[in-house]
């Protein structure tokens, strides 16, 4: 691991800050290297409000999808509410179509078959909506790049209304409206909405026609809450209200679905962390092992016995996904160590016969384990599908971009994608990703980084410090848990490992002068020899609090030490 301790601003700025806010100067360089540098601002981030969203009608076509909403339900138009198969898909269907239900009765949803049809609106899907005589179909979490799919379905008389997130092609699609922030003219203030965060823009727009305050829409945060953290998406500006709110939602209030997924856990209250961890990949396992139609219908299902008998099937899904995410994972790492890969800049592997619904969890371990840009391709059909994951400050999206000419299609995020290609194109395309690849990244960032917020000196971790990182969250990209670095620690001669095989690392450290304070270090079982018995060492960790018997403490959640 190399770390990287954020510059400190400048201490004239850290001084006006801390007394603007009457805190100490810690806090106030942690909220200046998040972008907060007056009161107005930190005021905005310690206590969000519903009102600092954005009026939606700023988004570009906004007003276009509303008008053919409302010219559908004048009609008596069959609508379709169609989207992905993930979680920020499934979660958008289900916010919209619930939504539109409540006053309108011809709504449908529709996922398409992970399988059978493929990311994205498929032919099929339009074939569907045109035997259902479907008027109108809203498209969320995917159809930015669907432009012959569009040109279909207008040929089949369906208008389709577009709301999507990811980064637009050349060209865009005919459709009656295309709702997505990162569009070049598109003036909407913030572009790093989810796809579920789009939908929500667009009940927001409709709600606000029929007299409905931002109030009303309390209801479905949880939805869009639950996008937020599983999309990876910045926890900055109107996602950070969103998700604040929707945490809200999910742990007063959750819809009947949700609360049935939090029955089965042990957890009181959860985090975007647990939304991250627990909730998420048992929403996403719908669609990796069945179809995602199962999550749509738990997550707008009202009656909660039957909400536990869809929750109960999804936990199933999630527990066979979990077997072969371990399976397909080992066998991977055998290929790239059978193959001599490990010293290339890229990992990409291939095996026909692994699980679809798998390789892009898959291709998240191998980067943890090789820290490489990496792909994992399996059979689709007559062709080959990858997802594709990155490394911190490297765009695998822009990567793939340089090998087109080899792909059917591709699309995503700078750090997540997928793709397909014909199997002959696969050993050309392996080669020229890790030439693409070699010439364009900095070998630095091959190597995992821990940044850094700030140095700390051991008698400023206080239970009144802890009050106030708390007040930080919702963390997420963009505002991550703060890290900080301690020098000259000494190990008070507790050290040990614990858990299998003394895989963690727990410890209790002080420096001269200071209190000792407990600490624990996950999977970091193999650096104890760094702690006992050495005359100082170094940490880098997050503040956590350890509850034990009844009393809560303060604990160093240990990141690296050296």
């Amino acid at each position: 691991m190399r770390w990287t301790v954020k510059p400190k601003p400048e201490q004239e700025s850290i001084d006006q800050l801390s007394e603007a806010l009457g805190v100490d100067d810690l806090i106030a360089q942690l909220l200046i290297q998040r972008g907060i540098t007056n009161y107005d601002e930190a005021k905005a981030f310690f206590r969000p409000e519903l009102s600092h969203l954005h009026d939606p009608f700023l988004m570009k076509d906004m007003h276009k999808a509303v008008d053919r909403i409302e010219q559908a339900i004048a009609n008596q138009e069959n609508i379709l509410v169609y989207g992905d198969y993930d979680v920020d898909g499934t979660t958008s269907v289900a916010l919209m179509s619930s939504f539109l239900m409540e006053t309108y009765p011809n709504v449908a949803t529709y996922i398409p078959d992970r399988y059978a049809e493929g990311y994205g609106i498929s032919f099929q899907g339009i074939d569907f909506a045109a035997d259902n005589d479907i008027g109108l179909m809203i498209a969320l979490d995917c159809g930015i790049k669907a432009i012959d799919q569009i040109a279909y379905a207008k040929k089949k008389g369906i208008d389709v209304i577009v709301c999507d997130h990811h980064r637009p092609g050349l060209e865009l699609p005919d459709a009656v409206a295309v709702l997505d922030p990162k569009q070049e003219d598109c003036a909407y203030p913030y572009k790093e909405l989810c796809g579920c965060g789009v939908g929500f823009k667009l009940i927001q727009a409709l709600s606000a026609k029929q007299g409905k305050t931002i109030d009303d829409l309390m209801l479905y945060l949880d939805l869009v809450a639950t996008a937020i953290a599983a999309d990876i998406v910045p926890i900055t500006g109107e996602n950070r209200v969103l998700a604040y709110y929707g945490l809200l939602v999910i742990n007063k209030n959750p819809r009947t679905g949700i609360k049935a997924l939090i029955n089965q856990t042990k957890k009181r209250e959860l985090t975007i962390t647990d939304v991250v961890f627990i909730i998420a990949p048992r929403i996403n396992a719908a669609g990796r092992m069945k179809h995602g139609q199962h999550a749509v219908n738990l997550l707008t299902e009202t009656d909660f016995a039957q909400a536990q008998q869809f929750a109960s099937e999804i936990e199933l899904f999630n527990t066979e996904r979990r077997s072969l995410d371990q399976e397909i994972t080992q066998e991977a790492l055998v290929q790239i160590q059978e193959n001599q890969e490990e010293d290339k800049f890229t990992s990409v592997v291939y095996n026909q016969n692994w699980h679809k619904g798998v390789i892009g969890i898959v291709a998240s371990r191998l980067t943890e384990t090789y820290y490489r840009p990496t792909l994992v391709f399996t059979k689709s059909g007559d062709k080959l599908a990858a997802s594709a994951r990155s490394v911190k400050g490297f765009d695998i999206y822009n990567a793939l971009e340089g090998c087109s000419d080899c792909l059917e299609q591709f699309g995503g995020h700078m750090y997540a994608a997928g793709l397909t290609l014909l199997e002959e194109q696969y050993e050309t395309f392996k080669n020229q990703f890790e030439k693409v690849v070699s010439e364009t990244i900095d070998p630095i960032l091959l190597k995992p980084e821990i940044s850094v917020d700030a140095k700390i000196q051991m008698d400023q971790i206080t239970s009144k410090l802890m009050r106030i990182l708390k007040q930080f969250a919702p963390f997420g990209p963009g505002n991550m848990t703060p890290i900080f670095m301690a020098e000259g620690l000494k190990d008070t001669g507790y050290a040990r490992g614990v858990g299998e095989g003394g895989k963690h690392l727990k410890c209790s450290v002080y420096r001269s002068g200071s209190e000792p304070i407990g600490g624990i270090g996950f999977n970091l079982g193999n650096k104890i020899d760094k702690v006992k018995g050495v005359q100082s060492f170094d940490a880098v960790f997050s503040l956590d609090e350890n509850e034990w018997n009844g009393t809560v403490s303060l604990q160093l959640k240990l990141r690296d030490i050296r």
